[in-house]
């Protein structure tokens, strides 16, 4: 016979080790954090142990915490994969497939017919937004993210590197990278700017070049608004260079001169056994279309990213 503590403990036990936050851990359960502290004081006196570490704003783990949690984290992922299990429907199975605008625009709808072929048994539901997903709190199933990581509670998988450099219409006749300087440059803004973001200063540093900060100038919230502001040859905008890939390869963009490093993109998926199957046959199919996309990308042969 097993000698559990309460079912209630450890849920939220898990919760709050896997948050590191009483506070979130209270908002996936639908109870207050004065609850989730009660019932983890509650596993605590029934170990003898104490579990975390209370600090002003934040919660660790003690070493009796970090060598518990795993143990129960697996065991409510066996429980939750049971019950997929059992009461899985006999139709298409839904997977939330969160993205930026921008990348939902440019990437994955020209590609998004191949997933439906390859994934006959699913049912994509895509999540266009410039605001994150909390894939860890089951926002998503897959969410594609640009950055450094880390997202806790996640299996982070590398799609591509990018690069960012200027990009117009061959009919404004820029040539040389010493031209940007008295074009018309289009801005797009950042929701989550930082000192390594790749924006006009940044690359005008790289080139060499003084930033012309009173030029003339077009500024816009979404870079596919930016992308299509500078095919109509109404400036020239700093591109994410796999986002204008179609356009650089049909000649309807140029790049020019050099281009800057940004964070690579990413395929994040929950570390839960609950999201596994659907969200893996998503995740796989475009690391897959990643692989493809990069050989072609890499045939046009743009500047290499510094």
């Amino acid at each position: 016979m097993r000698k559990l503590p309460p079912l209630a403990s450890l849920r939220a036990f898990e919760a709050a080790a896997r948050h590191l936050s009483f506070k979130r851990a209270a908002e996936e359960l639908a109870v207050t954090p004065t609850a989730i502290s009660h019932q983890v004081r509650l596993l605590e006196d029934t170990l003898g142990l104490p579990l975390f570490e209370r600090r002003v704003r934040e919660v660790r783990l003690t070493e009796a915490g970090r060598t518990l949690y795993p143990g129960v984290r697996d065991g409510f992922d066996g429980m939750a994969a049971a019950l997929d299990q059992v009461r899985r429907p006999t139709g298409p199975v839904p997977v939330t497939l969160s993205a930026t605008l921008a990348f939902v625009g440019k990437w994955l709808l020209p590609r998004v017919e191949g997933l439906e072929a390859a994934a006959r048994g699913l049912q994509l539901n895509v999540l266009a937004s410039n605001a994150p997903a909390d894939v860890a709190a089951g926002e998503a199933d897959v969410a594609v993210r640009y950055g450094r990581g880390p997202w806790p509670g996640c299996r982070a998988d590398l799609l591509f590197e990018t690069a960012y450099a200027p990009v117009c219409s061959p009919r404004l006749a820029i040539r040389a990278t010493t031209d940007v300087a008295g074009a018309r440059l289009i801005h797009f803004v950042w929701t989550r700017p930082d000192a390594t973001s790749p924006v006009w200063p940044a690359w005008f540093e790289r080139a060499g070049l003084s930033y012309p900060a009173g030029g003339e100038a077009l500024t816009f919230s979404d870079e596919t608004h930016a992308l299509q502001a500078a095919i109509a040859g109404q400036g020239v905008a700093l591109m994410n260079l796999a986002l204008a890939v179609d356009e650089l390869a049909s000649g309807a963009l140029v790049a020019i001169g050099p281009a800057l490093r940004g964070h690579p993109m990413w395929v994040v998926t929950p570390d839960r056994a609950r999201a596994a199957a659907a969200a893996a046959e998503v995740r796989d199919w475009l690391l897959a279309e990643a692989q493809t996309f990069s050989a072609r990308f890499a045939a046009l042969g743009v500047p290499p990213a510094a």
